[in-house]
């Protein structure tokens, strides 16, 4: 080959190394915007730094991302579900009123708090199914049907406990919504282990393939052998499990069962799955894009909390972040496109 041609193929090839590194870092604006904003709020905002904020951070954004991590496989299996919030609600109830129902018939408080556990993850799974059962049978929208479990268990939840806080827990139910494990929150534990169990499950298994193909194409997936209505109910059972996780952690927070929790959480939930690039069409989206997704609202909330601005202009600012993302993940659909 003559000089020139070697000199032409070598810039071809740093040309091409350049386009791909390019692309790459395209794939992780989100990451690097909110890099820049944390370096910003510790270089501007007081506290911000120190690690007790940063464990506060990660204690407050274990609350919603457990469940958004769950409504990362719902709406990429093409459905929604909107019910979380009064669900959050009605299960931290139930497991109050049973605790303090069986405390008054003399069980002792640990047992009675395992018993409610166990009924309301049990009841949180039937639910789930029932609104799989019926959006693939009756091909009623999940819209729909978890709108009205938002209106019945919220209402549930008041029912349960005459619209009165019900407090019926020992001290030491107290660790599972403000305890530490090695200067780590124990709910942000959970959040890390929720996290890497769901990342998982999303890349390494058949049943994380199916729900990508389902949101894709629901009527080529059954066609392919994947048996929807099977892996629909799981994905909806699975998004309730995740709601009693995060309303066990609210009741022991707040040493109470109480029915107004949870007012809005679904919106929060579902900004943080849209932030993180997970499309709202079905089919496409990352456990890791909700994770940094989640973080990326806490950060600016907690940011904004720090800077003493407005609570109203926080709404302002959750706004403005969802109608970016999307914009920024339109951009890179269509770069790619082209």
């Amino acid at each position: 080959m003559t000089p020139t041609g070697n000199t032409m193929r070598k810039f071809s090839e740093r040309s091409t190394r350049s386009t791909f590194s390019l692309r790459k870092l395209k794939d992780f604006v989100l990451e690097l915007i909110l890099l820049a904003i944390i370096l910003a709020l510790a270089a501007g905002a007081p506290g911000f730094a120190s690690w007790d904020n940063a464990m506060n951070i990660l204690r407050n954004a274990s609350m919603t991302g457990v469940i958004a991590f769950g409504m990362t496989f719902v709406i990429i299996s093409g459905e929604i579900d909107i019910s979380v919030g009064s669900e959050v609600a009605f299960f931290g109830c139930l497991l109050a009123v049973i605790t303090q129902d069986l405390g008054e018939l003399g069980w002792p408080l640990g047992v009675a708090i395992l018993l409610g556990v166990i009924v309301c993850f049990a009841t949180a799974i039937v639910i789930g199914i029932i609104t799989g059962w019926i959006r693939h049978t009756l091909n009623v929208p999940t819209f729909i049907t978890t709108l009205a479990w938002m209106a019945a268990l919220r209402g549930g939840a008041y029912l349960l406990t005459n619209s009165f806080p019900v407090t019926p827990y020992p001290d030491w139910f107290f660790f599972f919504g403000s305890g530490f494990i090695a200067g780590i929150p124990f709910q942000a534990v959970v959040f890390l282990i929720v996290f890497a169990a769901t990342w998982f499950l999303s890349k390494y298994t058949v049943l994380g393939r199916s729900i990508y193909a389902i949101g894709g194409n629901a009527e080529s997936a059954r066609l392919s052998g994947i048996k929807v209505r099977k892996v629909r109910m799981i994905v909806m059972a699975m998004i309730s499990v995740f709601a009693v996780m995060s309303g066990i952690m609210v009741s022991s927070q707040i040493q109470a069962g109480n029915p107004t929790v949870g007012a809005g959480l679904e919106f929060t939930v579902i900004s943080a799955c849209v932030i993180g690039g997970v499309s709202l069409m079905g089919g496409k989206g990352r456990i890791w894009g909700t994770f940094v997704g989640v973080l990326f609202l806490e950060v600016i909330l907690n940011g904004m909390t720090l800077l003493n601005i407005d609570e109203y202009w926080q709404y302002v600012a959750r706004a403005v972040l969802i109608l970016g993302a999307v914009l920024i993940y339109q951009v890179q659909a269509i770069g790619k496109r082209g």
